[in-house]
């Protein structure tokens, strides 16, 4: 059996759960002043002192924790990112977290049925779930914001042509933190912040913060309602792949139509979800079993942004090197 301890690596599910355990159980943070007995240690956690020793040991087989005498354990280097707060948001099972680790399960209803089953775990679909607990929807906003993935590159245009833009509209932006870069890197740009209405009450901070309030227009909505028209540029940033075919063109054609009532020049920019066509488009896998989205390829969007009434226009390479596409009407 040559290729019997590839499989079973592959197949591992207990090193995965023995992280999120101990992230949810803010065992990081408990060993952040140094090394504590496993007794100590447990009762910090609300915890069983026997099993955890038990999880901490499996991971420090992996790399992730030490013990430096017998029943007293500390963080190494390896399980100091743990520490982070992008990572506690994106692993500790009793929030967010657990939306993104618990659905793996429905992967195969999701491969035989080729639509999320979000809802067996849930009891709702993955947007209405996120609406029912607000506090799980603001540790979501938080993730895909700097806390997840840092201060974001207000670069998006692929031949970093402004000249035109006067007015930029951000479209699923979470609490607009991209948004407000931009705004920041040029002062002569105002901005509209299209996002449900949730979201939209915890961006006041962030545009204020950056000195770019008032600049900014807030849009509480759907996307799939009627965009705001007349604006230079429509920004997408990760939000078309997380849905199907279908409602993926129904929001490019709510763009279609705004780009129609705007200038001449004006463009659409999606940032994510779409790969060229020679490197192999990213299967966003957790997006479809969280929602039945999923990333293109360039020719893919391309057909599907016909459809929808826009075409590409330029697509390439940003200096931060991820890939972005331009399309007009």
């Amino acid at each position: 059996m040559p290729h019997s301890a590839d499989i079973w690596s592959l197949t591992d599910l207990c090193t995965p759960w023995c992280v999120h355990v101990v992230v949810t159980l803010r065992v990081p943070q408990h060993l952040s002043a140094g090394a504590r007995d496993i007794r100590a240690l447990a009762a910090a956690a609300s915890c069983d002192a026997d099993a955890l020793a038990r999880v901490i040991r499996h991971l420090i087989s992996k790399c992730l924790f030490a013990e430096p005498a017998p029943n007293r354990f500390e963080l190494n280097d390896a399980a100091r990112v743990l520490l982070d707060e992008g990572t506690q948001l994106g692993l500790n099972l009793d929030g967010f977290g657990g939306r993104m680790a618990y659905p793996w399960s429905t992967l195969l209803d999701a491969v035989r049925t080729g639509k999320p089953a979000y809802h067996k775990i849930f009891g709702k679909p993955f947007w209405d779930d996120l609406a029912a607990h607000p506090k799980i929807a603001a540790e979501f906003d938080a993730l895909i914001g700097p806390a997840g993935h840092g201060t974001p590159d207000a670069n998006v245009l692929i031949d970093n042509d402004w000249q035109n833009v006067r007015s930029v509209v951000d479209i699923g932006g979470g609490t607009g933190s991209l948004l407000a870069e931009i705004l920041k890197a040029h002062p002569s740009i105002r901005g509209t912040l299209v996002e449900l209405p949730s979201t939209i009450a915890r961006s006041t901070e962030i545009f204020r913060a950056s000195g770019v309030a008032d600049r900014v227009t807030l849009a509480g909505q759907s996307f799939f309602e009627p965009l705001p028209a007349g604006a230079d540029l429509y920004l997408f940033k990760n939000a078309l792949a997380d849905w199907p075919d279908e409602e993926a063109q129904k929001i490019l054609a709510r763009c279609a139509e705004a780009l129609q009532k705007s200038p001449p020049a004006a463009r659409a920019v999606i940032l994510g979800g779409v790969s060229p066509d020679e490197t192999v488009a990213s299967p966003e896998l957790l997006m479809l079993v969280l929602l039945g989205g999923k990333g293109r390829s360039l020719t893919e969007f391309r057909t599907l942004a016909g459809q929808a009434g826009l075409k590409v226009h330029k697509a390439g390479r940003l200096p931060s090197g991820k890939f972005a596409v331009e399309c007009t009407l």
